[in-house]
């Protein structure tokens, strides 16, 4: 789904501004800066997990046939504004190179005289900046800073969704020193798909919501819950509806804070008649490293819940064959477990193999996704974690705000 001319949305209290798409902007002949999400996993000096990367890569390729020089840069990891080789994004530039078939410079920092040289240096059609939170002035979103990354480029592209919700400076500061701006296609990916879900959802729409806790869904359990024609809830945050119905969860997790707001949301939807399902059965174990069983509903005393049961992956995945859009964010169990991991990987497959719109967003759903091997059959894999959250609850992020036209 497209927005032509720039993207406007209101939805739930949401309003996107209208911001520039990347086909809109006079990029020929100019020096480009992409603020890219390249905070991946890095192990002994590699990366383990390059869906982030890959996920900006037509953005790059685009840009690259049209300016006359592109400069990326994104944050590693946290820092907090002391450098260090294993934050570097050394690894990153590696990894660009062979995906782009283009030499990639990385500079020896993000700002300074020599980084500034290196901008304007004809001989240098890619330059990777080095970790911006090397620089505590990032995450303070500080003037100067901002102002010194800005003076590096002539246009601004912001193609980072993963961190769209944070007010730092190259994702916020630094965009009002340019007259032309806009969004990476990655970006304008992401707020097409998320945008539709808060706007105007094929029916019926679906919801999977999954993860250790209920306090992390709240915001989008209450902004959604009155768009969804189906709502089915897995993953730890699961024990705690169970047991605000009165159900013995056992040692599972759960968050007694929570129950009287589980209590609430499952009368909301009663009442607006959306069905809330919940795990029938369960994989429960004494201890994760102990064998597991497979129980009713009610989890005997000592045993924990830790994934979805079979009669669970069943219901789950009629109410999925009936839908043609899916939203699902948080895995349905442990399935970093091998033992505990079927149910995650039942849905994953369940969504692929389903002719519907799908959206997974948030890390671990991803990397469940990936583990499955059925990503190429997901419509729209999210590249943002709290970003996402933010956005389906109906925040105003610091990253859209900024592009503002």
């Amino acid at each position: 789904m497209g927005y032509p001319n720039g993207l406007q949305l209101r939805a739930s209290g949401l309003t996107i501004p209208m911001i520039c798409r990347l086909e809109e902007l006079d990029l020929s002949g100019k020096r480009v800066f992409v603020r890219a999400d390249f905070n991946v996993p890095v192990k002994k000096g590699k990366i383990t997990e390059t869906h982030r990367i890959e996920s900006t890569l037509p953005t790059l390729r685009f840009i690259l046939t049209k300016a006359k020089s592109l400069l990326l840069a994104s944050h590693l990891g946290r820092p907090g504004g002391k450098k260090g080789p294993e934050w570097s994004l050394a690894p990153v530039r590696d990894h660009l190179e062979k995906s782009l078939s283009y030499p990639v410079s990385l500079a020896p920092d993000c700002i300074g005289a020599e980084v500034e040289a290196l901008a304007r240096n004809p001989g240098h059609k890619v330059i990777l900046l080095e970790n911006l939170r090397f620089h505590k002035e990032e995450e303070a979103n500080d003037p100067a800073f901002s102002q010194a990354l800005a003076s590096l480029a002539d246009v601004y592209v912001n193609d980072a969704f993963g961190a769209a919700h944070r007010a730092h400076a190259s994702i916020f500061g630094m965009a009002k020193f340019f007259r032309e701006k806009g969004a990476g296609l990655l970006l304008q990916k992401e707020l097409d798909y998320l945008g539709r879900i808060l706007s105007s959802p094929e029916r019926p729409f679906v919801a999977i919501l999954g993860g250790a806790k209920v306090s992390d869904k709240i915001g989008v359990l209450k902004n959604l819950i009155s768009k969804m024609d189906c709502l089915l809830i897995g993953g730890g945050m699961a024990y705690t509806f169970l047991k605000a119905k009165g159900i013995a969860v056992g040692k599972s997790l759960i968050e007694e804070e929570r129950i009287p707001l589980a209590r609430e949301l499952i009368s909301q939807a009663e009442s607006l008649g959306i069905p809330l399902f919940l795990p029938i059965d369960h994989i429960a174990a004494e201890e994760i490293k102990k064998k597991p069983i497979t129980t009713d509903v009610g989890i005997p005393a000592t045993y924990m819940g830790l994934d979805i049961g079979p009669q669970t992956i069943t219901r789950f995945s009629q109410e999925i064959r009936k839908a043609r859009m899916i939203l699902w964010n948080g895995p349905v169990g442990l399935f970093e477990e091998k033992k505990f991991s079927q149910g995650t990987k039942s849905i994953a497959q369940a969504l692929a193999g389903h002719n519907a719109i799908s959206v997974v967003a948030g890390g671990d759903t991803v990397a469940a996704v990936m583990q499955a091997g059925v990503e190429d059959k997901i419509t729209h894999l999210s590249t943002g974690g709290g970003a996402t959250l933010e956005f389906l609850e109906g925040k105003k992020l610091p990253g859209i705000q900024a592009l503002e036209e």
